[in-house]
């Protein structure tokens, strides 16, 4: 579904992408908690003497955390891509390439700048991709973070399959113009860290 044009050597600046803090509250001992339990019920480490039906709702409960950070980061994608779709729309070379929503996802999931490589990686973040293309996905589905209990077990367990499904739909809802980093830069910040930047470029101008 997707057309490949060349759009010459000019490099555009998008939008930054800033990410938020997910206010989630849960602390990092209760994830590693959770990651256990999983391993435990598939047999790759000893179990603790748990019984198995905690040990389910310990998995059920990481994997739902899991599903509402995913969902949150989603929103901030979509707000960037809705950023970007705005600003192409106001530069004359790119009204009619063809871009799509799509567009800016697969740039962001399949061929992002070098520079935000390094700082995801920085950020411990290796598999961007994934966690980027199952946060489009979920964010796709659902308006709202859905609650525990509207959500079926299987779906919980084998989230990230239902999210890289749903991913491939929103990818093939229209054709779109596949873009690069040749063509398209952009830089990816946390909330926290663009706010301080804003507030030295502002002390700067006085």
């Amino acid at each position: 579904m997707s057309r490949i044009g060349n759009l010459g050597e000019t490099v555009w600046e998008l939008p930054p992408l800033i990410l938020h803090p997910f206010n989630e509250r849960v602390p990092p001992s209760a994830l590693l908690e959770n990651s256990k339990a999983a391993l435990m019920l598939a047999g790759l480490i000893p179990d603790d003497g748990a019984d198995p039906d905690a040990l389910q709702r310990r998995l059920l409960a990481g994997r739902y955390s899991e599903v509402r950070m995913l969902y949150f980061l989603g929103k901030d994608v979509f707000r960037w891509i809705a950023q970007c779709l705005e600003w192409t729309a106001r530069e004359p070379l790119l009204q009619s390439a063809g871009l799509a929503g799509q567009s800016f996802a697969a740039l962001l999931t399949g061929d992002p700048p070098e520079a935000v490589k390094q700082k995801l990686i920085q950020w411990g973040v290796a598999d961007y991709s994934s966690i980027f293309s199952r946060a489009i996905g979920l964010n796709a589905m659902f308006r709202e973070p859905p609650a525990f209990d509207r959500l079926s077990e299987e779906f919980l367990r084998s989230y990230h399959r239902f999210a890289d499904a749903l991913y491939q739909c929103y990818m093939d809802l229209q054709p779109d113009r596949t873009v690069g980093n040749r063509n398209f830069e952009f830089r990816l910040y946390a909330s926290g860290e663009y706010s301080r930047l804003l507030e030295s470029e502002w002390g700067s101008e006085e």
